[in-house]
C-alpha cells in the first residue's frame, strides 16, 4: 500500500461536490469502479468546467487508468463498466454521436448544465469534431453561454433551487452584466452566488460606464466592491 504524506501547506485547491452526492449517491454505490469514474468526472467537470467528455478523453487519462489498475485485471474494460454502470443509475448522460470521423460516446453530468447540453446534442444543435483521438464539443449554434453554465463552470454544479433564483437572475439582468459579475467574483476568489449577486445588484444601483461594469484604472489591481465589513458578511452569508 503506498503512504499518503498527507496536503502540502498553503493554499490547496478544492473541487465541488454537491452535498446530494453525499446524501443520495453515494450509499447507493456499491462498486469501486463506478464510484472511481463517477468522481473522476465530478473532478473533470469542475476542474476544466466542460460539460462533455468523450470516452476518449477517458481512455487517455493516465491518473483514472492508473486508479482503474489497481482494482481490475483490464482497467479500459473496467472503465466501460463504470460507465455503463453510472449511466444505468443516472448519474450520467451518454450520447453516441456520428459524423465523417467515426461515432463518439460522449458522457454528460446530470445537472442543469449537463442536461441541457446533451439536449443540444441529441437535437444536433452543437456538433463534435475529432482531433488526436479525443472528441471535442463545438460551441453551441446561435446559442449564447447561459447562466447555467457560467455558474456549473465557475462555482459548481446547481442545486434545483438554486437554479430558479438564476433563471430570475437570467430575466432580470442583461447577459453582460452577468458575465461581467461572474468574471468579477473568479478574479477576486469569492465564488459565492450571494457574492456575484451582490455585484449584480450593486451594477443595477450604481449603473454600468459605457456598458461594462465600473473597475479600477490599474489593471493588476484586483476587483474592489466592497469595504472589508461588506466583504466579510458576503462570505459568511
Amino acid at each position: 500500500m503506498d503512504i499518503f504524506d498527507g496536503f502540502p501547506a498553503g493554499d490547496l485547491k478544492f473541487t465541488s461536490v454537491p452535498d446530494l452526492f453525499f446524501a443520495r449517491l453515494l450509499p447507493q454505490i456499491e462498486n469501486l469502479v463506478e464510484l472511481k469514474v463517477t468522481l473522476h468526472i465530478l473532478w473533470l467537470r469542475q476542474r476544466e468546467g466542460k460539460q462533455a467528455i468523450s470516452l476518449a478523453e477517458l481512455q487517455t487519462d493516465a491518473t483514472l487508468i492508473h486508479g482503474l489498475t489497481l482494482v481490475a485485471e483490464d482497467p479500459y474494460q473496467a472503465l466501460t463498466d463504470g460507465l455503463e454502470m453510472a449511466v444505468r443509475r443516472g448519474t450520467l448522460l451518454c450520447a453516441q454521436i456520428k459524423d465523417e470521423e467515426g461515432e463518439h460516446a460522449l458522457y454528460f453530468l446530470n445537472s442543469e448544465g449537463g442536461r441541457m447540453m446533451f439536449e443540444e446534442m441529441q437535437s444536433g444543435q452543437v456538433g463534435v469534431v475529432a482531433v488526436n483521438g479525443a472528441d471535442l464539443v463545438s460551441p453551441p449554434r446561435d446559442r449564447q453561454t447561459n447562466i447555467f453554465d457560467l455558474y456549473e463552470t465557475n462555482i459548481g454544479l446547481l442545486s434545483p433551487i438554486l437554479a430558479d433564483e438564476l433563471k430570475d437572475a437570467e430575466l432580470t439582468y442583461p447577459q453582460e452584466w452577468i458575465e461581467d459579475a461572474f468574471k468579477i467574483a473568479v478574479e477576486n476568489n469569492v465564488r459565492k452566488w450571494s457574492y456575484i449577486r451582490a455585484v449584480l445588484e450593486r451594477m443595477a444601483t450604481e449603473g454600468r460606464h459605457n456598458g461594462t461594469a465600473k473597475r479600477q484604472t490599474q489593471a493588476d489591481t484586483p476587483k474592489r466592491w466592497y469595504t472589508d465589513e461588506e466583504y466579510e458578511y458576503l462570505i459568511e452569508h
